[in-house]
């Protein structure tokens, strides 16, 4: 009797064993799948509808679990809160992921940090400076923090993290690295793989399944770059202001609008500066203006100093990932500077004086100091104008391509055969 009760002991621990072995496999459920997502760069209405999307679909195919993967630097306020709507209400939890390592939640990324109800940092990354930025006035710009703050606090009450430093991230700018927002209860833990964080909330045996953005997303999220906004602007600007002066030119106009549509939506995503935004128009009307007035290049050397000044300011210093490259600011002051000296190149003008070898052309209703490449030029004489230095023209007589010189004329008449009206005129 006492070997079958230790023989029924023995096969009741082994069930009972068996069963928790199931039990625990369950809850692994390596058949389950969780959706990765990638918010990378600006956070722009192209990449809240990804995001969207792919949540909508997680809570559509059942998986386990939606893994968002964080590294941007901010974006655009209602983009973030389609963004955080989406990740409230979905049924499926979404864990937010600020990775790799030298990934960032600033600003709009860590209003969505924290609103999952799950998230994680890896080593070497940080979340904060989330202090709204635009281009509101003094008082506008307070009703904007205020809402953000108030908001940024909710979010962080409703998974009882640190309200307090949430609301010093939007006021104060403050930041933090990984460990420090793990001590301060700002994010949940350090991960440094997403296998090892979907293990630490109980979803190790889970299939990650990549979610893609689609082309459309993928082009125009790829656009909202600080550095194509300032090139697509200043394009639209020199092309619009060409078009006024002439009316004619419709390539310029449609140049024009296509490049200030596209420049304009990609600002709406970024920190702009109104001051910065001025600039660059004051700028592209000085480089059209000196090929209308007598200005000799002084208003183009004002054009350059300002498109420069206006690339600079264009954006809010305290945002340093939303800036354009210095390299590029000089590159379009100095491009759109030869732009506006060179269009005289090539064009017809008049000898309003003899050049021999020096004198002076009339050209695009200004008067320049010139120079001949060659014979001299008498005054009324249409000339070509071959090169610009500085302020001085390199010409060259023009004739009419079916009207040779007079003194070939002259030579193809017999002797004593008398001038024709034409050349006696």
């Amino acid at each position: 009797m006492r070997r079958i009760r230790a023989t029924a002991v023995l096969l009741g621990l082994l069930v009972i064993h068996g069963i928790a072995g199931v039990t625990a496999a369950g809850a692994q459920d390596p058949g389950s799948t969780v959706l990765s997502l990638k918010l990378n760069g600006v956070v722009d209405p192209f990449m809240a509808s990804y995001v969207e999307h792919g949540i909508a679909k997680a809570n559509h195919d059942g998986d386990a679990a939606v893994l968002l993967t964080i590294d941007t630097p901010g974006g655009l306020d209602s983009s973030m809160r389609g963004i955080i709507k989406a990740i409230l209400a979905s049924r499926a939890p979404v864990i937010c992921y600020t990775a790799p390592s030298g990934a960032r939640a600033a600003s709009a990324g860590t209003f969505i940090m924290l609103a999952c109800p799950m998230n994680a940092m890896a080593p070497g990354t940080n979340i904060g400076a989330a202090h709204p930025v635009g281009v509101a006035g003094a008082i506008e710009q307070e009703k904007v923090t205020n809402d953000a703050a108030a908001f940024i606090r909710s979010l962080a009450d409703r998974w009882h993290r640190n309200a307090s430093w949430a609301e010093r991230a939007v006021r104060d700018s403050i930041s933090a690295s990984a460990p420090s927002a793990v001590a301060l209860h700002v994010v949940d833990r350090i991960a440094s793989t997403p296998q090892e964080l979907l293990s630490a909330v109980g979803q190790g045996g889970a299939r990650l399944v990549p979610f893609k953005m689609s082309l459309g997303e993928s082009l125009f999220h790829a656009l909202a770059d600080p550095n194509i906004a300032f090139l697509l602007i200043n394009i639209g600007f020199l092309a619009l202001i060409a078009w006024i002066f002439h009316p004619g030119f419709h390539v310029s106009l449609a140049v024009g609008v296509i490049t200030m549509a596209v420049g304009l939506a990609i600002l709406q995503t970024l920190p702009v500066q109104l001051t910065g935004f001025i600039l660059l128009l004051v700028a592209a009307t000085l480089f059209v203006l000196d090929v209308k007035a007598k200005a000799h290049g002084v208003l183009t050397a004002g054009g350059i100093g300002t498109l420069i000044l206006g690339g600079l300011l264009l954006f809010n210093p305290s945002v340093p990932t939303a800036q354009v490259s210095r390299p590029l600011i000089v590159a379009v002051a100095v491009g759109a500077g030869l732009f506006a000296l060179e269009a005289l190149e090539g064009s017809i003008g008049v000898a309003s004086s003899d050049i021999d070898p020096r004198g002076t052309v009339r050209a695009r209703a200004e008067t320049w100091s010139a120079r001949s490449a060659g014979e001299a030029i008498p005054a009324g004489a249409t000339v070509r104008i071959l090169e610009v230095k500085g302020v001085n023209l390199v010409v060259e007589r023009a004739r009419e391509p079916d009207a040779p010189p007079i003194e070939t004329e002259l030579a193809r008449r017999s002797p004593g055969e008398p001038e024709s009206e034409g050349a006696r005129r």
